[in-house]
């Protein structure tokens, strides 16, 4: 398994976990909607994390007779799991703030309550900076979802410091309208996230930039005279790529198949890459 992925996975489990628990005690000790809300939150993010640490891990074996393009599908799963959890909780915690706001109850605000948030904020943003530079590093679309949940996570926190700050001046009704725009922003990042693993999962074709990178790889090799067609499409995070080329229609097949194989291991020199087809056309 790449070592990169496996530590983002790790990391994002431990520290999920650790902060659930003290949001959840946080929580039970203050009777806060917020931080309820952010700890539910956790909990959806422990549960995504596990998932995404398990595809990443599938995503990462090697071909075999079922699967003879790899199994790099699987990470898509992993990102769509996670988009379909964020808008079941945000739906969960639009419904529990509305009760909340109707209905009213007690809030206790003490420091340590204060100060889960703050922790949260913290924990999010040096988690975030690791999942961005590992999906990078892995081209892992799981990897770089969680970093996207962790930046949402961080504005989670930050309503819910205000909801509470708003309990500690007097206002208590600010507790569950905090929650209002957490679970706003939770279901917006679902959608996000769950729209661009499925262009993965359908075979999306890349966008202009990279198809004219493929193009000037093709064309930088000795003997093609032009290109006819070029498609592209994504299998999971990957792409693969089918190309027609021109070649003098005199050289020997063993000639044109030279070119087909250079054209072929310069195209997927191309970090997204993974394969190329290469069809040769005499003219």
């Amino acid at each position: 398994m790449n070592p990169t992925a496996f530590r983002a996975g790790l990391l994002n489990i431990l520290g999920n976990t650790f902060l659930f628990i003290i949001k959840l005690w946080a929580s039970i000790l203050s009777g806060s909607m917020a931080l309820a809300s952010e700890a539910f939150n956790s909990l959806t993010d422990m549960v995504s994390s596990v998932a995404v640490l398990i595809c990443v891990r599938i995503s990462d074996r090697e071909a075999d007779e079922g699967h003879p393009f790899g199994h790099s599908r699987a990470e898509p799963v992993a990102g769509l799991l996670v988009a379909i959890l964020a808008g079941i909780l945000g739906f969960e915690i639009m419904k529990a703030s509305i009760d909340r706001l109707f209905n009213g109850t007690t809030v206790t605000v003490g420091t340590f309550t204060l100060l889960v948030p703050v922790i949260t904020i913290v924990m999010k943003a040096v988690m975030a900076w690791h999942f961005r530079k590992a999906g990078k590093e892995a081209n892992s679309p799981a990897i770089t979802a969680s970093y996207v949940d962790s930046l949402c996570d961080i504005m989670v926190a930050l309503a819910a410091l205000a909801g509470i700050l708003g309990v500690w001046f007097g206002y208590p009704f600010l507790d569950p309208v905090a929650s209002l725009p957490i679970s706003l922003w939770v279901i917006y990042t679902g959608y996000r996230i769950g729209m661009e693993n499925i262009d993965y999962l359908i075979g999306k074709a890349p966008g202009p930039a990279l198809l004219e990178e493929i193009k000037s790889a093709a064309r930088g090799v000795t003997g093609v005279k032009t290109i006819n067609t070029v498609r592209a499409h994504h299998v999971g995070p990957f792409i693969h790529v089918e190309i027609h080329i021109e070649v003098d229609k005199n050289l020997s097949t063993f000639d044109s198949h030279a070119i087909g194989k250079e054209v072929e291991h310069s195209v997927e020199g191309i970090r997204a890459i993974e394969k190329s087809f290469i069809h040769i056309d005499p003219v």
